[in-house]
């Protein structure tokens, strides 16, 4: 699937740049092929968002112990993960306002 999607995000997160071709708008599906479904995507969503906090929280952990000095590492992991977790909610409130509008108009 081409477009924005969550890998791309990653890719977003971890090197700060994202290339051109990969930024498609694509008006209609193809016939024929089917994308992941949305319940997929979310769950590929928030799965990467429990990664990105156990990572951060595994660093922080080494950090603590004294198993590493990066404390830059630990930092940058830290904020990725809040920032990771921000946008889910953010992204959470916008699923919800939809669901809120639907269900306000009259059938």
């Amino acid at each position: 699937m081409d477009g924005l999607t969550i890998s791309n995000a990653n890719r977003f997160l971890e090197t700060g740049s994202l290339d051109s071709k990969s930024i498609k708008i694509d008006s209609a599906p193809t016939a024929g092929t089917s994308g992941p479904s949305f319940a997929d995507t979310l769950k590929e969503a928030v799965g990467n968002v429990n990664q990105l906090h156990l990572d951060a929280d595994r660093k922080a952990q080494e950090l603590a112990t004294g198993k590493t000095d990066d404390i830059a590492g630990v930092m940058i992991a830290t904020e990725k993960a809040d920032i990771a977790l921000r946008t889910m909610v953010q992204v959470r409130n916008k699923i919800i306002d939809a669901y809120q509008e639907i269900m306000r108009m009259q059938v």
